[in-house]
């Protein structure tokens, strides 16, 4: 979610908040950070032109490249959405809709055109909200840039009904102070609507809807039995009694975790942990500076709500950070564990993980859009890094973050910095989709005995900054067991076991099979969780409520 390219004049103090903060990092001449771990994958040496490089365990496995009215280098590809079969990928002209069925050659499904940077995109139900961050003329999609001194511009919230994928309809607009950078979606606890959390930034004086201090967000309620009545019900200022840091004034980003009540806002000069149980009063717990930090940019949470990542985005999105010019605690991650509960939860640094590759000077690189992996016991994610490429990074020691794989193409030209590489790289159901600025649509897989089992989950709909929880395993088997099994307590993951024996789930336990041969009976009464993926049962399986996927159960099956 890069800032540095928005073509209103507000977009040029943009990148030069961000060159300062860099010129002020630089003369800090602070001490380098001790390594994070030892990157299993790291190599030295710089691709050529448009080469790629990888790790043996991740492989890129279909691309579409650019087209239609997001083909030239100015329409940058930006934020990815998923609902079932389907991936919304968010361009500065608009966005794409691609069939993802069979990841290895992704479709089209439609394109819609309808220019204003930033077209982040995120789906709930029927309905894609798309980010406009430049101010436009008015809120149609014929719009042309407009100014945003003037009364008449336009900038904010586009929603647009996706009942139809194939032509998705464009239904209503909400103009939000400073428009809207990124977007948010937060469930309402009673189902009948759901928030947008828009942030955004740089106000300015000469600015009509975007007046300084601007230390808040705008949130939109909408109504899901009447969509276009959508409208701001709230602008909350996020730092009411303690000031933001010095060039604070309004948030980058908010990843929310609806189901604990929790949110982390990237705030520009703070990173800030929030309680969002008023999902219109949301409430900072733990406010956090760093003075390696140049610009507070997006945080993703560990599955248990137990830790934080935020990402340094140093440069704006177009520096060439992964340089020997830079530390390794510079445009990079800052891991935080959250200790404590309730009201006096607050957030402690951990460690900096940075990708181990150096970049050429020509490629713009630093950390950007991530999302979890759901890893059986692990905390794993997959990150973007622009012209850095794709990084995995296991950061279970929250305190020695280690990367276990990469994938990464060579500079776009050997004369130019021209700003490309991946803006958003997230895990989905089995696979890794990326949406490179330049280069178009990736699909990678990735092929490790530490990830594959997060296979087993699978999610019908997932917006990466609305964050959803999957089954924790507190047992995690491998290996053959012979004997029957009661799983009492817990949720009990097999991962490539060999169960010679019936089992049994009692009540409010759980039970995920992965790649697993049980030769046995299955009976699970009022259980948390009951999940069979690419797995075989020799025997009958009772579990009301259960998933079978990819599996062969020879035997009688009841699930419903």
């Amino acid at each position: 979610m890069s800032y540095m390219s928005d073509p209103t004049p507000r977009g040029s103090r943009r990148l030069a908040i961000s060159l300062a903060a860099t010129a002020a990092l630089l003369l800090t001449g602070a001490a380098a950070a001790p390594a994070s771990g030892a990157a299993e994958s790291a190599t030295n040496a710089v691709p050529g032109i448009d080469e790629i490089v990888s790790s043996p365990n991740l492989q890129q496995i279909a691309n579409i490249p650019k087209f239609g009215g997001f083909a030239s280098e100015s329409a940058y590809n930006s934020d990815l959405a998923f609902q079932g079969d389907h991936v919304f990928a968010g361009n500065y002209n608009g966005f794409n809709v691609f069939d993802i069925s069979d990841p290895a050659s992704p479709q089209v499904v439609s394109q819609v055109v309808c220019p204003g940077a930033q077209g982040d995109p995120s789906v709930f139900g029927n309905l894609l909200f798309l980010a406009v961050d430049s101010a436009r003329s008015d809120d149609s999609c014929a719009s042309s840039s407009g100014s945003v001194a003037q009364e008449s511009s336009w900038e904010g919230v586009r929603i647009f009904d996706i009942s139809d994928k194939t032509n998705p309809l464009y239904i209503k607009s909400v103009r939000t102070d400073c428009g809207s950078h990124t977007l948010t979606l937060v469930p309402s606890k009673d189902d009948q609507s759901v928030y947008v959390y828009v942030q955004s930034y740089s106000p300015s004086n000469n600015a009509f809807y975007c007046k300084p201090p601007h230390d808040k967000i705008s949130i939109i309620e909408v109504p899901l039995d009447n969509p276009t009545s959508a409208s701001v019900v709230a602008t909350p200022v996020l730092f009411p009694d303690t000031a933001g840091n010095t060039n604070t004034s309004g948030c980058h980003d908010i990843t929310t975790y609806p189901e604990l009540d929790l949110a982390a806002g990237a705030c520009m000069g703070d990173g800030v942990l929030m309680d969002i149980s008023d999902r219109e009063n949301p409430v900072i717990l733990s406010q956090v500076r760093d003075t390696n930090f140049a610009f507070w940019h997006s945080a993703t949470f560990n599955n248990a709500g137990t830790k934080l990542i935020f990402t340094d985005e140093l440069g704006g999105g177009s520096g060439a950070i992964c340089t020997s010019n830079y530390r390794t605690n510079q445009g990079a991650n800052a891991i935080y564990d959250i200790v404590g509960s309730g009201t006096d939860r607050e957030l402690v640094f951990r460690s900096y993980f940075k990708i181990p590759r150096e970049n050429s000077s020509l490629e713009n690189c630093v950390a950007h859009n991530g999302s979890l992996i759901p890893a059986m016991g692990r905390d794993i994610m997959v990150q973007a890094w622009y012209q850095g490429g794709v990084s995995v990074i296991d950061f279970t020691d929250s305190a020695n973050p280690v990367e276990i794989a990469f994938w990464e193409r060579g500079p776009l030209s050997d004369t130019r910095r021209i700003l490309g590489g991946a803006w958003s790289t997230y895990y989905h159901n089995g696979y890794i989709y990326s949406n490179d600025i330049q280069k178009g649509f990736d699909v990678l897989k990735l092929d490790d005995a530490r990830t594959n089992n997060a296979r087993a989950v699978a999610f019908a709909e997932l917006n990466v900054q609305t964050q959803p929880s999957y089954p924790a395993c507190t047992t995690v088997l491998t290996g053959r067991h012979n004997g029957s099994m009661t799983i009492r307590t817990g949720i009990t993951c097999m991962d490539g076991v060999t169960q010679n024996g019936a089992i049994k789930v009692n009540p409010g336990a759980g039970l995920i099979v992965f790649n697993s041969n049980l030769n046995g009976s299955i009976h699970a009464v009022n259980a948390s969780v009951v999940s069979i993926v690419e797995s075989r049962v020799n025997g009958s399986v009772d579990a009301i409520g259960a998933t079978i996927r990819d599996s062969r159960i020879n035997g009688s099956v009841r699930t419903s």
